[in-house]
Order: structure tokens, then sequence, then C-alpha cells
């Protein structure tokens, strides 16, 4: 279960983070960019009260966050998704994978 809470957490950390790009433009935006940063707390907080270390919740989190960020904005927002960015979330990955792996031991 604490899998599928880090994922809605995910979620609406982007939802939020999107919304606020879109305030820019649209103030009418800050209600989502509020929904989402408040349900993506609770939803981590639900995280590691289902037994997820901290270390390893928040940084699949944060990785995936910034992934999935980066993609939507390029198609969204017409912003820059270079390979040398691809190459940075992938190396961005791999250590929070070495990061889950490492506290199995």
């Amino acid at each position: 279960m604490a899998y599928v809470f880090l994922a809605a957490a995910i979620i609406f950390e982007v939802a939020g983070t999107v919304s606020l790009r879109l305030a820019v433009d649209n103030k009418r935006w800050y209600g989502g960019v509020t929904v989402g940063y408040l349900v993506a707390f609770m939803m981590l907080t639900l995280t590691l009260a289902n037994g997820l270390p901290l270390g390893v919740s928040y940084g699949i989190w944060a990785a995936a966050g910034v992934a999935l960020t980066a993609i939507i904005s390029k198609f969204l927002f017409n912003e820059p998704l270079t390979w040398l960015m691809g190459l940075g979330m992938l190396l961005v990955m791999g250590g929070v994978l070495l990061v889950e792996l490492g506290a199995t031991h």
C-alpha cells in the first residue's frame, strides 16, 4: 500500500508544480497549486506511515517528480528537453535505485 500512496504523492506533486507554472498566466491556478501540494504531502505522510523508509520515499518522489515535470513541460509549455537532460534524469533515477537497493541491507 505504501507504493500506492507514493504514486499518488508523485502525481499530486507534479500536478501542483504544473499548476504553479500555469498560475504565471492565470492566478486561478493557485488553487491547483495549493490542493496539489497539500494532497502530495498527505500522501507522502501515508507512504511513511505504511513503512517505506524516508530516504527511499523521498528519493523516488523527487526523481519521478523531476522526470515527469520535465516531460510534461516539454509538451504543455514547449520547454526544452534535450538528450543531456534525459541523461541527467537517468543518472538521478540510477542513484535512487542504488539508495533503494542499499536500504534493503
